[in-house]
């Protein structure tokens, strides 16, 4: 179980300045036995900022150029967060800042570790109070969620939307932005729930993200999860794709396909309970309806 919470209860820090702003006139909701404060404008997305979840392999130079723009350009600087990995060397030249300099982004740097309280400290989260953009490396969810939930660092990221700026992520990356953790066993990636790692960071509220899903057959793996907690909205995002995700609406890009898992969507006679959007495609979070191109 992660320090902080408990085993039927997930709660998401935010940042003082937006808390005090919620709790005069802000709408509550509830899921799974947390109250979340937020507004009457915007529900499940982020107030501002921008998030870009990938589903893991991403090659598409135009997501990452997108991520980029979003932080302000190629110098605008960029935290890079890899504490999903297995190892601890995570140097200048990890995959991770090569492909964010091939898109242009000349000011990056490094922020890890696996001890809460050096991550509840003013000094380790010193970088993420001049980012533009976070990037969140791929590897094990639970290891970011360890390391950082309901710490300084964990409220210094909601603190980069609050500024207007860019979370990104893949892979586990992705999976940490919702706020219900799929796929958390520390023992593998095949346990879809799995008790005391079930609570992600909470950039969008309400939601699972699962990852790979086509390249990994993961399809049908985000069911038995909204069975359980009919209140979340499933989201699953294929590879070298990705969701952009401004206030409570989102739009696809890449090479595949997301699938959206809704209780409440009534699939056709001999139809899957779920359905795909493409590059281009917008969704909006909050009343749960698909805006397709074509």
């Amino acid at each position: 179980m992660n320090p902080g919470s408990s085993d039927n209860e997930f709660t998401v820090t935010r940042p003082a300045r937006f808390a005090r702003r919620c709790a005069a006139a802000l709408l509550a909701c509830s899921v799974m036995g947390v109250t979340y404060c937020v507004s009457g404008a915007t529900e499940v997305g982020p107030e501002k900022g921008t998030l870009v979840i990938v589903g893991g392999g991403l090659k598409d130079q135009e997501i990452l150029k997108r991520f980029v723009e979003l932080a302000g350009g190629p110098s605008g600087p960029i935290v890079i967060i890899p504490t999903a990995g297995d190892g601890e060397d995570f140097g200048t030249n990890s995959s991770t800042h090569k492909v964010l300099r091939n898109a242009g982004a000349t000011n990056l740097s490094t922020l890890h570790t696996r001890d809460r309280k050096v991550a509840d400290t003013d000094e380790f989260i010193k970088p993420l109070l001049a980012a533009r953009g976070v990037w969140i490396g791929g590897g094990r969810q639970w290891r970011l969620a360890d390391a950082y939930l309901h710490t300084k660092t964990h409220k210094a990221l909601f603190g980069v939307l609050e500024r207007g700026g860019v979370i990104g992520g893949s892979s586990a990356g992705a999976t940490i932005q919702g706020s219900y953790m799929v796929r958390g066993d520390v023992k593998g990636n095949t346990v879809m729930m799995s008790k005391g790692h079930e609570e992600s960071f909470g950039f969008v509220k309400n939601v699972a993200v699962d990852q790979h899903l086509i390249v990994r057959q993961r399809e049908e793996d985000m069911l038995p999860v909204i069975k359980q907690y009919p209140q979340l909205l499933g989201i699953g995002i294929d590879e070298n794709t990705a969701i952009i995700v401004q206030g409570d609406r989102f739009e696809v890009m890449g090479a595949s396909k997301v699938a959206i898992y809704d209780p409440k969507w009534k699939a056709a006679e001999g139809e899957k309970p779920y359905y795909f959007l493409e590059a281009g495609d917008h969704f909006d979070l909050k009343t749960r309806q698909a805006d397709k191109r074509r």
